[in-house]
């Protein structure tokens, strides 16, 4: 049973490390330097907290890496340093260049790399997340998750297809969702969003509230913020525009002060973010 280090139990990796739980796999996580609410996820989860990283490395012939998509790199420039040899699974919304450039810096030390996707919520029984893989080593990473409630699907041995694939994914998911609160925004500003969601109710009935959907995720927007700057790389590589990325970028780094609010900010509130420095037109 090989053992799994996970790399962060924020509430996706928790729910991650506890689905190996329940399947038996042993899971240590690191308590040196998280916050209280790490170290209650980790404990509900039933993880073994390894003290530091260091330790967690010399324990693990996996590693998970799940972490905000702009600290993808320096976790595992982190791991590869501490001289890991096992395989290394980056499960974050990177693009396929950033995908690439991981792999090199893991293999370089000695490990094997495995490009992580995972779409979904938080892992739950009887739940539908996937976790894609991609790399030579894919098949084994599938295997290891095989009896959990994590559906993972190997994808080949392109080193950088997984994260294609949510790349592509996010970028609609995400991309949409952002175009809907700029669209609200802009029709607030111009004080025709009454007149917007009536037509809207006659011939697009539904998106009055997957727009209200949206402003729903606005704790998050501080994570999205950065994906989409990947998503606008992986556009850019084949030579496609990538400007709908950027600014879907831009408007999610407008929402990001809203991490840390209790429930779901009014749609009011997080519109007025949205529009930022412009009210009205001539103001």
């Amino acid at each position: 049973m090989r053992t799994v280090g996970l790399l962060h139990p924020g509430e996706m990796g928790a729910s991650i490390g506890a689905a190996l739980r329940r399947a038996g796999v042993p899971v240590l996580w690191v308590s040196a330097g998280r916050g209280p609410a790490t170290r209650r996820r980790g404990q509900a989860a039933d993880l073994t907290d390894a003290g530091t990283l260091p330790e967690l490395v010399a324990r693990s012939q996996v590693v998970v890496s799940v972490c905000p998509p702009h600290a993808a790199v320096q976790v595992a420039g982190t791991v590869a340093a501490l001289g890991f040899r096992g395989i290394y699974v980056d499960a974050n919304a990177v693009a396929p260049t950033t995908a690439r450039a991981l792999g090199a810096v893991v293999e370089q030390a000695g490990g094997r790399f495995v490009d992580g996707d995972l779409i979904g919520g938080p892992v739950r029984p009887g739940g539908a997340t996937r976790l894609y893989l991609s790399g030579p080593a894919a098949g084994e990473v599938a295997l290891l998750f095989a009896p959990t409630d994590l559906e993972a699907v190997a994808l080949g041995d392109d080193v950088a297809a997984a994260s294609a694939l949510k790349m592509c994914y996010a970028a609609w998911t995400k991309g949409t969702s952002a175009l809907l609160l700029a669209v609200r925004a802009a029709a607030g500003a111009y004080g025709v969003e009454a007149a917007l969601l009536a037509e809207w109710e006659r011939t697009q009935p539904g998106l009055a509230a997957r727009s209200q959907a949206a402003a729903g995720t606005a704790g998050k927007a501080w994570r999205f913020a950065g994906e989409m700057d990947q998503v606008a790389a992986c556009f850019a590589e084949v030579g496609l525009p990538d400007g709908f990325a950027r600014a879907a970028a831009e408007l999610y780094r407008r929402l990001a002060p809203l991490k840390d609010v209790e429930g779901d900010p009014p749609l009011g509130e997080v519109l007025g973010r949205v529009r930022a420095r412009h009210e009205t037109p001539g103001s």
